[in-house]
């Protein structure tokens, strides 16, 4: 599957001093420097394409883009891959409501979502990959859980044996709170007959008038975790024949919606299949909310970015009001936020317009600071501000083109 148009990043002055970036691992519950590997690999759950791009989704792909940018101006080489889930049920229900095809559906809602990552200036991913395309590759992964018994089959369906590695001795909470949360999050704990509650979905039967892929274990479609191991490694040939055996990931992140079941499950199944961690560093970005609640569909709350640049919104506007929250925190979306954005742009333009302005290396330092500390953009713009401010009567020292260049650079601010 195509990506979005590449960003051309600004050179960074090789006297700007990069140090290590620390972000906040979901798991362990602290703040850490992110791997030191190169290249860094990076996977980022993608978008189910019924609803994009609406403000929760641009929120995630932001916070990512923002290590992206960060590693990248440090002279790392990034491996970014995301997904898009073009097998599930919300799609189906939603092309079934509006009488079209769901791959129709699926296609159009993805060039949207390109289209809305451009203007906001996300870096694309290196491997942009569908559900559709990594099919051979999930299957085989089935094929290696099948093969080494970790798995049951019930009425066509394939689940992992939970009482294989400990029923879920690990989790992040008491087994109740999980099975409620894996009902409301694509679970099935009450299906008759399995073993586990929490064991998840690995390859679903065929169903009337559903998309399915014949497999040596039958005719169906995969579950929704497996999906992600498979897109976010290489191909099981690839990762057999590496004389460094290394299966794992560097990064993977989400929204916090995803840290459990489905992060969860996609490291279980990965340690299940490799016997190695998926990843070193899981990441989830806090949700968006509007009118008091989250974004969601079944609400009609969402607010999406084409709409909002169609009525005449600079793309660079939203995303600084994004940055005004820092990525962890659930925050809520209003016209007040909008308008910070646009008015801390608009000083932005007003003095990277003038010929000449206020010495700027200590702001750099400073922003620079905040960003390696687990991304804190609100302190980085708040530096940036008081800039803005004392620049507008400054004295005129410097040239802003190497300002504007790290801004464009590091922040994705293209003024």
């Amino acid at each position: 599957m195509l990506s979005w148009p590449a960003v051309a990043l600004p050179p960074v002055t090789k006297e700007i001093k990069f140090p290590e970036l620390s972000l906040f691992n979901s798991y362990c519950k602290v703040i850490e420097p992110v791997p030191s590997r190169e290249p860094f690999t990076m996977y980022v759950c993608g978008i189910t394409p019924y609803d994009a791009t609406h403000l929760g989704h641009a929120a995630t792909y932001l916070s990512f883009d923002l290590v992206h940018r960060y590693l990248t101006a440090m002279g790392r080489e990034v491996h970014f891959i995301e997904n898009v889930t073009d097998i599930d049920d919300p799609l189906f229900e939603r092309a079934n409501r509006d009488g079209v095809a769901w791959s129709q559906l699926g296609q159009d809602q993805v060039d949207l979502f390109r289209a809305d990552m451009a203007s906001m200036r996300i870096l694309p991913p290196k491997r942009f990959e569908s559900v559709t395309e990594a099919m051979p590759r999930i299957i085989m992964l089935v094929e290696r859980l099948i093969e080494s018994g970790m798995t049951y089959q019930l009425e066509g369906s394939i689940y992992l044996d939970g009482s294989r590695f400990g029923d879920y001795n690990d989790l992040p909470f008491s087994n109740t709170e999980a099975i409620e949360i894996f009902a409301t999050r694509g679970g099935d704990p009450m299906r008759e007959g399995k073993h586990h509650p929490l064991d998840p979905l690995l390859w679903r039967e065929s169903s009337n008038g559903e998309p399915s892929w014949q497999s040596s274990f039958g005719s169906g479609r995969p579950g929704w975790h497996i999906e992600c191991n498979a897109i976010a490694w290489r191909t099981p040939q690839e990762l057999d024949s590496d004389t460094s055996n290394e299966w794992s990931i560097d990064l993977q992140g989400g929204g916090s919606d995803l840290l459990f079941p489905h992060h969860y499950m996609t490291a279980l199944q990965g340690r299940m299949i490799s016997g190695q961690i998926f990843a070193h560093h899981f990441v989830h970005a806090g949700m968006i909310s509007y009118q008091g609640a989250k974004m969601s569909k079944s609400l009609g709350n969402l607010v999406f970015v084409s709409r909002l640049t169609s009525t005449g919104i600079d793309p660079m506007a939203i995303r600084i009001a994004l940055m005004l929250g820092h990525y962890r925190t659930d925050r809520e979306w209003s016209d007040e936020i909008l308008g910070r954005g646009e008015s801390l742009l608009a000083r932005l333009r007003t003095v990277l317009g003038r010929q000449a302005v206020p010495n700027y290396r200590s702001v750099i330092d400073e922003i620079i600071t905040e960003l390696a500390n687990d991304l804190d953009t609100p302190a980085a713009l708040h530096r940036l501000d008081k800039y803005l401010e004392s620049a507008l009567t400054g004295d005129e020292e410097m040239n802003p083109g190497e300002l504007s260049r790290f801004l464009d650079s590091v922040l994705g601010l293209a003024v």
